[in-house]
């Protein structure tokens, strides 16, 4: 029952984000107006788009430089940008000069939205699949293994078909929706959800980890994660599950156990031998001091709301967000006390326009804000944060960002493109160098 539950709670959820994008202009204030339709959106009608095992499992390719089109994950590995594009694969940008970084290749991996990296080995998945890459050296990437069929509750398989799930396309032109009171609900298209479904953008960050507790040297990811390495194993969190892979053979992860956590799971961030895990209902924190084995400690739970969480000491930094695929009205940043792990307790929380990923330089926080661009504040106190806003980068997407504290140096990831900068003056940031994706 549990499981039927949470497949239909996926089916609905993604329906009405595959087919639903709000518009600019709100519907008057009608009392008879609620939820997500209180405003008028466009309705994109959508057929599924199925992919074949073979076709995606004999694509992977290492290939020359292109350009980002839909940048969604950044990760830095020994001087190297690791750029996820979304479904699509990995864009290599050398960064050893942060003043003129070089595109140098593209690895083609069909279904990818995910990566990490452990002593040289990259895990990136590939719909249902881990692939392994030889990243030894960055430029010339190797192919190393596949384990098949690990992701099977992410993507939905049609035996009638023999084949997989992996998007939408559109079929006719948009239409609008009006403004639609609860009784009207049933006026809303039907999406085939109960026929097909897929969790493609389920994944955004790895974490901020700069190298696994084990001893091992990892990279340097953002607070979207939802990949990240600690204890020589590999977690990964899906819409309600943590995954654990043993990497005892590097190129060949073994799933090992798989923890129901809670529905609505976004974000993994990792601290010694526990992980933070981000959901839209609450902060969960889990033991790993037996790595095969995580153990629920306490959830600290928030308003509904899309939320990356990083962890620095005896403080939580976690942001909250609104938004058609949140379904919430919240904005801000909760500055949350983890001395007591199985009691973690709000301290202070701090409106904030539209947070995204957040990292942590010393008493340097940065918070993305979305089309507002990239906010800097000076945490040394937490109950001030709020007031103490050191400068703002704006005129472009922020989406996560990575602190790179041996360089005093933001890396910066958006829609619109790469972006790097130098903040060893908080209140005089600089800009460094920037890729920008095609059609900026």
């Amino acid at each position: 029952m549990k499981t039927n539950l949470l497949i239909f709670t996926a089916l609905l959820t993604l329906g009405l984000s595959s087919c639903l994008k709000e518009k600019t202009t709100p519907c008057e204030n009608d009392s008879n107006n609620i939820g997500i339709l209180s405003d008028a959106y466009w309705y994109y009608p959508m057929e599924p788009v199925y992919l074949k095992a073979e076709a995606f499992r004999s694509a992977l390719q290492i290939e020359k430089a292109r350009k980002m089109q839909d940048p969604g994950r950044i990760y830095y590995y020994e001087d190297y940008l690791f750029v996820i594009e979304e479904g699509q694969g990995i864009h290599l940008i050398d960064n050893y000069n942060p003043h003129n970084p070089v595109n140098v290749g593209f690895i083609a991996i069909p279904g990818c939205s995910n990566m990490a990296i452990l002593n040289n080995v990259l895990y990136a998945d590939s719909y249902v699949d881990l692939v392994t890459l030889n990243v030894s050296s960055p430029a010339r990437p190797e192919y190393l293994n596949r384990v098949e069929d690990v992701f099977l509750n992410n993507i939905y398989y049609d035996s009638d078909q023999d084949a997989y799930l992996v998007g939408y396309r559109p079929t006719v032109p948009e239409e609008e929706l009006p403004c639609l009171g609860v009784s009207s609900r049933a006026d809303l298209p039907v999406m085939p959800w109960f026929k097909a479904f897929a969790f493609n953008d389920v994944a955004v960050l790895e974490s901020n980890a700069y190298a696994d507790q084990s001893g091992g040297q990892t990279g340097i990811g953002g607070s979207m994660a939802r990949y990240t390495i600690a204890m020589n194993h590999l977690y990964i969190v899906d819409n309600y599950s943590l995954n654990v892979f043993s990497l005892r053979i590097p190129d060949q992860p073994q799933l090992v156990n798989t923890v129901y956590v809670d529905w609505g799971i976004e974000t993994i961030f990792p601290y010694g031998d526990k992980l933070f895990i981000g959901g839209n209902d609450g902060m969960h924190i889990m033991d790993i001091s037996t790595p095969t084995q995580p153990a629920h400690l306490s959830t600290f739970q928030h308003a509904t709301a899309c939320d990356p969480v990083i962890v620095d000491g005896n403080l939580a930094y976690v942001t909250l967000r609104d938004g058609l695929e949140c379904q919430t009205f919240s904005n801000q940043l909760d500055v949350v006390d983890v001395t007591e792990l199985t009691n973690p307790k709000l301290l202070k929380s701090f409106p904030m326009y539209n947070p995204h990923g957040l990292s942590k330089m010393g008493d340097l926080l940065m918070i993305c804000e979305n089309d507002k661009g990239l906010k800097l504040f000076d945490a040394a106190d937490y109950a001030t944060i709020g007031d103490k806003l050191l400068s703002q980068v704006e005129g472009f997407m922020a989406f996560d960002v990575i602190a790179l504290p041996h360089k005093q140096t933001a890396l910066v990831i958006g829609k619109d493109g790469f972006y790097q900068f130098d903040v060893s003056d908080p209140l005089n940031v600089r800009e460094v160098s920037r890729i920008l994706a095609a059609g900026n």
